[in-house]
C-alpha cells in the first residue's frame, strides 16, 4: 500500500494505491495479451541479454507485468536482482534494492553494484536518467537481461526519450530488443452489460486509417448492483509491442525522424494501442468510450 497526501484548502487530499500479489499471473493471456502479443513477449523475455523496455503513465499496469515475467524467469538456477523505488512488493525470489536519495544510492549506483552480484536477470525500476540509461545499456552490453520501464506515450516515442537521454544510437540497436507500451481499460461488468448498434462512420472514425470489419454489435455499460451502478468490473491491458529490427535499427542509424520510424513499426506488424483497444471493444471486452480516455491515436 502506497500514500500520498496533499494539504489542501479544506484539510488533506489523499490517495492510497494498493498493489496485491495476486495480480501475479501465470498466464500473460489474463492480463489482456493476444496469443500473439504472449508469444512475442515469451521470445523477446527468453533471450539471455539485451533490453526489454515497458512504457506508459503512471497507473498503467507496468508494475504488474514486470513483477508477472520476473516471477516466471526466476527459476532456481537464474539470479533475479532489482533496483526499484519503492519497492512495489517484497518477492523472495528476487533479490530486492531499494533506492535511497538520502544516502546517494541512486538507480545508476543500483545497477553498479548489482552488476557485481553475478546476475542474470536486472529489473530497473525507471530509467529517469542518462546516467542510468548508461548503466543500463553497459549492462545488457555484458551479457545480462535487463528490464525497464519509461514514461511515454506509445512504444516508437521511448526511441526517442533514449535518444533525448544521450545514449547513442548504437547502443540502442545493440541492446533494446523490444519496447512494449501499455494502457489499462476499465472491463464491462458481466452482469448487465448490454448489446448496442455502432454506425459504420463511428467505427471508421475510431480505427482509421486502419481498415478493420466493423462488428455486428457492441457492448454498452449499464450499471447494477454488482458494479455499483458503473457498468465496469475489473481492466484489461491493451498493448503496442515494437521489436527492434533490422529495419527500425537502420532508422535509428539515420537518425530519422519518430514519424518515419512509428510508419516502419507499422508496415512491419506494430499493432497500435487503440486498434488492440478497438478488437477489446469488438469482442465486448470494454466500450468505445472507455478505450478514448486512455489510448492515443494511432497517428499522435
Amino acid at each position: 500500500m502506497r500514500l500520498s497526501t496533499m494539504p489542501t484548502a479544506f484539510g488533506e487530499k489523499l490517495v492510497m494505491r494498493i498493489f496485491t500479489p495476486e495480480n501475479l499471473v501465470k498466464d500473460f493471456i489474463q492480463l489482456g495479451f493476444s496469443r500473439a502479443q504472449d508469444a512475442l513477449w515469451k521470445e523477446w523475455t527468453a533471450n539471455p541479454n539485451g533490453i526489454i523496455l515497458v512504457t506508459g503513465p503512471t497507473g498503467s499496469g507496468k508494475t504488474t507485468t514486470l513483477y508477472s515475467t520476473l516471477k516466471q524467469l526466476a527459476t532456481e538456477e537464474v539470479n533475479v536482482c532489482t533496483v526499484e523505488d519503492p519497492i512495489e512488493m517484497v518477492e523472495p525470489a528476487f533479490n530486492q534494492m531499494q533506492v535511497q536519495q538520502n544516502i546517494d544510492l541512486t538507480f545508476s549506483d543500483g545497477i553498479r553494484t548489482l552488476l557485481r552480484q553475478d546476475p542474470d536477470i536486472i529489473m530497473v525500476g525507471e530509467i529517469r536518467d542518462g546516467e542510468t540509461a548508461e548503466m543500463a545499456t553497459q549492462a545488457a552490453l555484458t551479457g545480462h537481461l535487463v528490464l525497464s520501464t519509461l514514461h511515454t506515450n506509445d512504444a516508437p516515442s521511448s526511441i526517442t526519450r533514449l535518444l533525448d537521454l544521450e545514449v547513442p544510437f548504437y547502443l540502442i540497436n545493440s541492446t533494446v530488443i523490444g519496447i512494449m507500451a501499455q494502457r489499462l481499460v476499465r472491463t464491462l461488468c458481466p452482469h448487465c452489460k448490454e448489446a448496442a448498434d455502432i454506425n459504420q462512420d463511428t467505427w471508421d472514425a475510431l480505427v482509421s486509417p486502419w481498415k478493420i470489419a466493423k462488428p455486428n454489435q457492441i457492448q454498452k455499460a449499464v450499471g447494477c448492483l454488482e458494479c455499483r451502478m458503473t457498468g465496469y468490473r475489473g481492466r484489461s491491458g491493451i498493448y503496442e509491442m515494437l521489436t527492434i529490427s533490422p529495419a527500425i535499427k537502420k532508422l535509428i542509424a539515420q537518425n530519422a525522424d519518430l514519424a518515419a520510424i512509428r510508419a516502419a513499426a507499422h508496415r512491419e506488424g506494430m499493432q497500435p494501442l487503440m486498434i488492440n483497444g478497438a478488437e477489446k471493444v469488438a469482442a465486448g471486452i470494454t466500450t468505445i468510450e472507455e478505450l478514448l480516455k486512455v489510448a492515443p491515436s494511432p497517428l499522435d
